[in-house]
């Protein structure tokens, strides 16, 4: 049955920039979070100047979708003044909401906007119903519940806090080693703070044991000259658990990602679209389309986990050989126009293109297509074998009608 509370639930992707901003939800996201220049834990992300919020905002609610901000770093005294001056350069945009961790961030907030809406961030760590309500009566309209929790808690947690109050968790993408990112690790080895978004991610890297008595000799953990991944967590990935999630009483799917690419961004939010979609229509009779999680399994990704919502986490979860990802597929080139006379389409290339390429198309909604590349022509409308240069505009013939912000890839 479908939640009472959650109909429908809202489907949150990331925006790392204006043009994953505006790719995320032209591919069916109901919301999008972004970082500014300043307060991001995501600071290596492009992020959103003023004006892009502005423009970035616009694009949302002109198509009745929404927009949060992150600003949730934990703050140090130096940076409360600087964080007020920011506030009153952002307070005439229409933002839907504000993903915050730091309580004296959403005291100042407050003092800047009092009408704001407020999202508490993983980063809080919220793992049960009392501290959940606890925020919720100091005006937190969302909790965005710990990473840590199983589908059985955040039941639970549903139940005993009021209505008003939503819940948001997240279902895809990167997972930290720390307890719901609360890392000092990056901080202590490279003096870049993971809590004011400057991560320099050494959970990734390999580790091998020093005993202390043999200083230089290092002993792998597991027998393998490389050394060990063993912080180096699997991706999340719970399309296969679309109603489980959906009847948990989870009001906003989040996808991580402000770092990866707009293909990444098209891809997910494209699959997760089609899954809870396709839950809604029937409930009582939903199955699972195993082409949507082979969609995902065309962007850059590390294996996949279902974390901690089934049950803790145990080695099956951690990728102890490579902290790589899994590339099998190529992004090529977005469409920006598409010609129905002549049946040519106009693409800014992203990865090199040669005439004989097979490579697969797709589209907001729509299932991809193949075809071979059998013609390209510059924009002097010059015949081409190939599309070497970043961002080239060229024209293709397309076996099929395509439009504006497709997307064509093919395998490594």
């Amino acid at each position: 049955m479908i939640n009472e509370k959650s109909k429908k639930v809202e489907l949150l992707a990331p925006a790392g920039d204006l043009e994953k901003l505006k790719i995320a939800i032209v591919y069916g996201a109901d919301a999008v979070y972004f970082g500014g220049e300043l307060f991001s834990l995501r600071a290596a992300a492009g992020n959103l100047t003023v004006e892009e919020i502005e423009e970035g905002t616009e694009f949302a609610h002109e198509r009745g979708k929404r927009v949060y901000m992150t600003i949730n770093v934990f703050a140090h005294n130096q940076d409360i003044n600087m964080l007020t001056s920011y506030l009153e350069r952002i307070k005439h945009i229409p933002i839907d909401g504000f993903i915050v961790s730091d309580p004296g961030v959403i005291y100042t907030i407050r003092q800047v906007m009092p009408e704001a809406e407020i999202h508490l961030s993983t980063q809080a760590n919220t793992t049960n119903y009392a501290s959940a309500s606890f925020w919720h009566s100091m005006g937190v309209k969302r909790i965005v519940t710990a990473r840590e929790l199983s589908f059985n808690e955040i039941r639970e947690l549903r139940e005993k806090t009021p209505e008003t109050m939503e819940i948001e968790s997240f279902v895809h993408g990167a997972m930290c080693i720390s307890y719901s990112g609360r890392c000092l690790l990056s901080n202590f080895m490279t003096h870049r703070d993971a809590n004011r978004g400057a991560c320099s991610h050494p959970c990734r890297w390999s580790y091998s044991l020093v005993e202390q008595k043999r200083p230089g000799e290092y002993i792998p953990v597991e027998e393998d000259e490389r050394g060990t991944y063993f912080f180096n967590s699997k991706d999340l990935c719970m399309i296969k658990h679309i109603p489980e999630i959906i009847e948990s009483g989870i009001d906003s799917l989040k996808i991580e990602g402000r770092m990866k690419s707009i293909f990444y961004v098209a891809v997910t939010v494209g699959a997760y679209r089609k899954a809870i979609d396709k839950y809604y229509e029937d409930p009582e009779n939903y199955e699972f389309d195993p082409e949507w999680y082979e969609e995902l399994t065309k962007v850059s990704h590390r294996d996949f986990t279902t974390g901690f919502y089934f049950d803790k986490p145990t080695d099956e979860d951690q990728n102890y050989d490579s902290s790589s990802y899994v590339k099998d597929y190529v992004f090529l080139g977005l469409v920006k126009h598409y010609d129905k006379e002549t049946g040519y389409a106009v693409v800014e290339q992203r990865n090199k293109l040669v005439v004989g390429d097979e490579v697969e198309i797709f589209g907001p909604g729509e299932k991809y297509f193949k075809q071979t590349l059998t013609e390209m022509l510059n924009e002097d409308g010059e015949s081409i074998d190939a599309a070497p240069h970043a961002q080239q505009i060229i024209m293709i013939k397309t076996d099929k009608p395509v439009k504006e912000n497709f997307m064509i890839r093919r395998k490594a």
